[in-house]
């Protein structure tokens, strides 16, 4: 039986494969994503899958319980619902620039918590379906090359904690997709090395995790363990490992 998807964010390289996966399965979805160029382009290479689309800036916090109202009058009902958005950003110039570390905050926690409050009241309400949101290993350790960054991610990984707990009575999965770095425009200008993740292969994980009722899944999977290290370093002795705690 066809599911409802609703993806935000889709705009962005992993978004877009998940999006095709669920496509090909013959799911119905309502896809979000700032770029209008790049939306209709996919829009039209995934043909009738589609049943709905907004180009949107999710910066506009203000916006995005209208942008959820819209995507449940189109599709009917969500069975699953991904938020997939995110900033990088630069942490050099937020450690300078308080509008850049706001601009950081709010696109990656912000405006994810916006969309938060009404998808995790609808699925309280609906009492089944699935919540997916991306975060980032990120969000694991303060780490001097990205913790702005990190702390928005991290911020979100508790609220998402919450909201499981919240629906625990429920048939309502809540999921934290943790990834590591993955090869894809976000991180052009990195030096790539193997633990990369590879955007068809995080796109499958994802969908994966969330057929599999994950509550919280890394990708590629070697993050996890070593992340369960990097942890569980005390704080002098991670200071001293460049390649950790280093720019």
């Amino acid at each position: 039986m066809a599911r409802n998807i609703l993806i935000f964010g889709a705009n962005s390289a992993i978004a877009a494969e998940v999006a095709r996966i669920y496509a090909e399965r013959g799911d119905r979805l309502f896809l979000v994503g700032r770029n209008p160029t790049n939306l209709d382009a996919l829009v039209t290479s995934l043909n009738t899958s589609v049943i709905g689309h907004i180009a949107a800036d999710l910066d506009d916090l203000d916006g995005c319980a209208a942008h959820v109202r819209t995507a449940i009058n189109v599709l009917g009902s969500i069975d699953i619902a991904l938020i997939a958005h995110g900033l990088l950003g630069d942490q050099m110039q937020s450690e300078q620039d308080l509008e850049h570390t706001h601009q950081i905050l709010q696109t990656n926690l912000l405006s994810a918590v916006a969309l938060l409050i009404p998808l995790s009241n609808y699925f309280e309400q609906q009492g089944r379906g699935h919540l997916g949101v991306i975060t980032s290993v990120a969000g694991e350790r303060g780490r001097p090359r990205n913790y702005t960054y990190g702390a928005a991610k991290g911020g979100l990984t508790r609220y998402l904690q919450g909201i499981r707990s919240r629906l625990y009575h429920t048939d309502a999965w809540v999921h934290n997709l943790k990834l590591g770095p993955v090869d894809t425009p976000m991180t052009v200008g990195h030096n790539k090395h193997a633990l990369f993740g590879k955007k068809t292969k995080v796109a499958q994980g994802i969908v994966k995790a969330m057929d599999r009722r994950r509550h919280v899944t890394y990708l590629p999977h070697i993050w996890g363990y070593v992340m369960a290290i990097v942890r569980c370093l005390p704080e002098p002795i991670f200071q001293r490992f460049g390649f950790l705690a280093g720019r």
